[in-house]
């Protein structure tokens, strides 16, 4: 672990649970505007891409010309439950803790609002065991443009040879890979071991505490 001085994380998925609140917003948008809600899966997939584009994919509609409404009604929803639906995995505080005890900076870059993943952390710990966060109000292009990784790194003052990022979809491994730093995939998205094996990366784990204890 010494390697590594920054440890920048994904969220949705990496750090937390957010599946069943993700999956009552689309539900509730796809019902509200009129269209077929799919199964659990096909919705559960979609976590990593930007808001716009699961609502394309899950409408079927490119450019989808009623997005931008459903993006913020999504948002008015997400406003309700998406913090008291979601749920940091059993490790993830603990581990964020022992990297700052370490002495590692730690670092969030999701696609999800800074706010929001502010809140989660407030809705369910009096722990704020993060340095600095990026989310998708701060970035003009989402993952996998290496945007907001580059941006945290400024921030940080970092050199990229110290940073590693931790994230559980493909996105996260291009995004990795596009802004030239090492890469850590966890298991607990859709992306699967094997998916993960095709990207550049130094370890594959089934949890926060198994990529770090192999590193």
């Amino acid at each position: 672990m010494s390697k590594y001085k920054f440890c920048v994380f994904d969220f949705d998925l990496t750090l937390a649970d957010s599946s069943k609140a993700i999956l009552t917003c689309f539900k509730h948008i796809l019902g509200k505007f009129g269209y077929a809600i799919p199964d659990d899966t096909t919705i559960y997939n979609t976590i990593g891409k930007t808001l716009v584009d699961s609502i394309d994919i899950l409408t079927g509609i490119k450019n989808n010309p009623q997005r931008e409404e459903m993006r913020v009604e999504y948002v008015k929803k997400a406003d309700e439950v998406m913090a008291k639906d979601t749920f940091f995995y059993d490790d993830t505080l603990a581990m964020l803790q022992i990297l700052q005890c370490a002495g590692v900076k730690v670092g969030i870059v999701s696609t999800k609002f800074r706010y929001r993943i502010v809140e989660t952390f407030k809705c369910h710990t009096a722990s704020f065991p993060v340095d600095l966060i990026v989310g998708g109000e701060d970035v003009t292009e989402p993952k996998p443009d290496p945007q907001g990784l580059e941006l945290i790194i400024e921030k940080f003052g970092a050199a990229k040879a110290d940073v590693l990022y931790i994230g559980d979809n493909y996105i996260d491994a291009l995004t990795a890979q596009n802004a030239g730093v090492d890469f850590a995939a966890v298991t607990t998205g859709s992306t699967t071991k094997d998916e993960f094996k095709t990207y550049p990366n130094v370890y594959i784990g089934t949890s926060l505490t198994d990529i770090f204890q192999h590193l």
